[in-house]
């Protein structure tokens, strides 16, 4: 993969494309339904909502206790099919007793703001169904990938997502709040078409990796997924004291594209993870793959920011309403701040995972969130929504600063 006509041939090869197409179609699905929600709820109940929706992102990258990242990571290293279905199935069954004392503990989280807002409980109960239809899916999702099968797994998150929409459409149409959370929490099932259920007493051969390995990593990968969503759910629990649910909603409409942007990211790394890891000890198969990365995404990143620049206030204008034109400004930082993520945390952040080096991820994930919430104390006060912006910026520009500095010293180490 020394040049980048190899890259692109391998990424096409991979079936790569198609990947890229569905967290696409998933990214302009998600993002539909938020314009839907801040169209036709109230900003009080869209801030609620938020609220809600914030909380599950932080527990639903800890689905399993991780056991979908050890499935993808071990899996990807098993030498024949069956090693591979005989691993999933052991990671299965032990993932979802472990799911469902998650969702449990999820709930209980309603009883924090049982007294400031109304309906929460209605909202938390939804999205705990939706959290365990979220395993299913998240492990479908890594079984399908391990296999090499990346337009199996594109077919099926385009179904999953496109069917959850139109079903948000319809029945949002007719009931509102609780349409939206009937559609919510049922999307993540209809990846059951795909689940062709665990093995009668599969028998995984854990003599290469063993129990403590597969689940030292895996509750390093949950707690790395969880650490990493909650750094991007504090900003919205942070306003959320700091400020009110209007901050709240403002906030995450200037977020939400710039967010949104790591999809391109992240299409390579989803379909490049399993080669990468069979590769992790590869010196210059890595050094390759990270140069002809920056041949595209410089050039694309660079090209994102100085457009949404120019075009911040005509963005926010026709796709939220002239009433939040003023957000122009910190969408223009948001899209800086998540261009610059795309070269450095989504790059090294997902390289050491591949490599297995989980516990550096980890560490910086919990660093993000102290240096954050410091920021955000600081700035909030005096700043409201700008300092918000600027504190999540500088945590989202060091944490990937950290991470791309051990994964250089990995490689320097390398022979």
């Amino acid at each position: 993969m020394k040049s980048l006509l190899d890259f692109i041939k391998a990424f096409l090869k991979n079936n790569g494309q198609f990947v890229f197409l569905s967290l696409l179609i998933a990214k302009i699905c998600a993002f539909a339904g938020s314009v839907l929600m801040i169209r036709i709820l109230p900003e009080n109940e869209f801030g609620v909502l938020t609220i809600a929706a914030t909380v599950f992102a932080v527990f639903a990258p800890f689905s399993g206790f991780g056991s979908t990242q050890s499935l993808m990571r071990f899996g990807s290293l098993c030498e024949d099919e069956k090693a591979k279905s005989d691993l999933s199935d052991y990671l299965f069954k032990k993932g979802f007793i472990n799911q469902l004392l998650l969702s449990a503990a999820f709930f209980l989280f309603a009883f924090v703001y049982v007294h400031q807002y109304s309906q929460i409980f209605l909202i938390f109960s939804f999205f705990t169904v939706r959290l365990i239809g979220v395993y299913f899916f998240y492990h479908i999702q890594s079984e399908r990938r391990i296999h090499l099968k990346n337009r199996d797994f594109a077919r099926m998150n385009n179904i999953v997502n496109i069917s959850g929409l139109l079903m948000m459409l319809l029945l949002t149409s007719y009931w509102g709040l609780l349409g939206y959370l009937i559609a919510n929490a049922a999307a993540p099932f209809i990846s059951l078409f795909w689940f062709k259920g665990p093995i009668k007493n599969a028998a995984p051969d854990l003599k290469r990796f063993g129990k403590k390995e597969i689940w030292s990593f895996a509750l390093h990968a949950s707690a790395t997924a969880l650490l990493s969503d909650a750094f991007f759910s504090a900003d919205i629990l942070l306003l959320s004291f700091l400020k009110n649910e209007n901050a709240v909603a403002n906030y995450k409409i200037a977020i939400l594209i710039p967010s949104n942007i790591t999809f391109l990211a992240l299409s390579f790394m989803q379909s490049d993870y399993p080669v990468l890891a069979k590769n992790f000890r590869s010196k210059e198969f890595l050094k390759n793959y990270i140069f002809n990365y920056y041949k595209i995404f410089i050039p694309v990143s660079a090209a994102i920011f100085i457009s949404g620049y120019f075009l911040s206030g005509f963005i926010m204008k026709i796709f939220f309403g002239a009433e939040y034109i003023d957000n122009s400004f910190v969408f223009s930082l948001f899209l800086l701040a998540f261009c610059g993520s795309m070269l450095l945390r989504n790059l090294y952040g997902n390289l050491l995972a591949a490599v297995g080096m989980m516990k550096k991820n980890t560490l910086y994930s919990a660093l993000s969130i102290i240096i954050l919430s410091f920021l955000a104390f600081l700035l909030v006060p005096k700043l409201g929504l700008e300092g918000m912006a600027i504190a999540m910026s500088v945590s989202l520009t060091l944490m990937g600063a950290f991470l791309m500095f051990s994964f250089l010293n990995y490689l320097r180490k390398l022979k």
